[in-house]
């Protein structure tokens, strides 16, 4: 494999071997990205990359469909078992483009979205004003309360009955806390809402039973299918039966051509993987790791955003530090330490710089690590951030990471896939 891509095209070869290098080399503390498992990186290696296939299984427009079709079935089935859903789409490029779906099966433009404001811990595809979605959506932002940057359900609550959104949407790509889904049921049934929960960071954790699960309380459910889910970069989307044929028009034809058949092939993968006892035990030990890191940090001294976290992520307060997300992240990256700046509630910065960085769990969890590495790493981190300055410390920092690292491989062959392309 790695001879015959080196003899083909030996310039992406040399970028794609030194990505795997710094992906062994470095610890991964970016919530939104993990590591899929061979067997998934496989499927999405195959000659079903060479497949079209518009349309739904046994109903394309495309002939040679018999077997793919069995592979999306298998997919679609095994979303919802694993999340006990009356229906599953499996077909969406992204989580984007699910979110989009969503607002395509049931919106018309101009129609107005209550979501959670980017900097409080939403997502773009939520309806950011740089954003298609909002540009064709009217969006009233909610936001977390000031003292506890936690969800201020009150004012959800005011902002749906002033504007009576026709969509509620909940889940976030920055928020440390438990999400009450039914909290928000209740105020979307007081105005006549449809609910929308994008449950993209925690569907691991929503699958293995870590956090509630929005599926029965919210009418679409939306996720990726990386991050704690553990699969191939995609989308899917659940939902009640009633709303099947709808969501399946907005995706196809309404919005994407034809389906990535290796990436769904994938996916089903994956949802076998996260239907067996070693996924649930990965995900509960994902709950313990982030505990531990966000604990010792808090021990350092840093300040944590609402206090702490109850799932995969957490985000640090860097203002009392008196640095910035942007020289925060760029300094542990020299250090081997990969994470992303990111805004914080009420965020005084631009976010192109921020006052904060988000940690997550996922990927290190994923390598085997448990709270004894958490709380090296939360030592890594503070000695970094102390004195992002420090070249001296920071390549101490380096060498600790790089042992670590080493501790822990990224994938049990990965010294023989090294080996294999050193080779060539």
């Amino acid at each position: 494999m790695w001879s015959r891509l080196f003899e083909t095209d030996p310039e992406v070869f040399r970028w794609i071997y030194r990505e795997i290098q710094r992906q062994h080399e470095t610890l991964e503390l970016i919530a939104s990205e993990n590591f899929a498992s061979p067997a998934v990186l496989l499927a999405m290696g195959t000659p079903l990359s060479n497949k079209y296939a518009e349309g739904y299984p046994h109903r394309r427009y495309y002939g040679g469909c018999q077997y793919v079709d069995e592979v999306e079935d298998l997919a679609r089935e095994r979303a919802k078992q694993l999340f006990g859903a009356e229906h599953a789409n499996v077909q969406p490029h992204a989580g984007t483009q699910a979110n989009q779906a969503v607002y395509a099966a049931v919106l018309q433009p101009g129609d107005t979205i209550l979501s959670m404001e980017l900097s409080h811990g939403g997502h773009l595809s939520h309806g950011s004003p740089v954003s298609q979605v909002g540009k064709l959506y009217r969006i009233v932002y909610y936001h977390v309360h000031p003292e506890t940057e936690q969800i201020d359900f009150d004012e959800v609550r005011r902002l749906a009955l002033e504007h009576r959104p026709r969509l509620i949407v909940t889940g976030y790509s920055a928020y440390p806390r438990t999400i009450d889904f039914q909290r928000f049921r209740e105020i979307a049934d007081e105005v006549g809402a449809y609910l929308m929960a994008d449950i993209a960071h925690i569907a691991g954790l929503v699958a293995a039973g870590e956090h509630p699960s929005p599926v029965g309380i919210a009418d679409f459910v939306t996720t990726t299918t990386h991050k704690t889910l553990r699969g191939p970069r995609g989308g899917l989307i659940l939902t009640q039966a009633k709303y099947a044929k709808k969501i399946d028009k907005a995706v196809f034809p309404g919005l994407q051509g034809g389906p990535l058949m290796h990436v769904i092939a994938a996916k089903a993968v994956a949802f076998a993987e996260a239907l067996t006892p070693e996924f649930k035990a990965y995900q509960h030990q994902i709950v313990l790791n982030a505990r531990a890191l966000a604990q010792r940090l808090q021990e350092r001294g840093l300040r944590l955003v609402a206090g702490g976290t109850d799932n995969h992520l957490m985000l640090v307060d860097l203002r009392p530090l008196g640095i910035t997300g942007k020289v925060a992240e760029e300094a542990l990256e020299r250090a081997g330490i990969t994470v992303n700046k990111n805004t914080i509630p009420f965020d005084p910065e631009k976010p192109t710089v921020t006052s904060g960085i988000r940690i997550g769990v996922p990927a290190v969890t994923t390598r085997g690590m448990k709270e004894p590495e958490m709380t090296l790493i939360a030592d890594l981190i503070t000695e970094v951030l102390e004195a992002p300055d420090d070249e001296a410390r920071i390549q101490r920092v380096r060498e600790a990471v790089r042992d670590l690292t080493e501790r822990f491989p990224l994938y049990p062959d990965y010294r023989s896939w090294m080996e294999a392309a050193q080779k060539t």
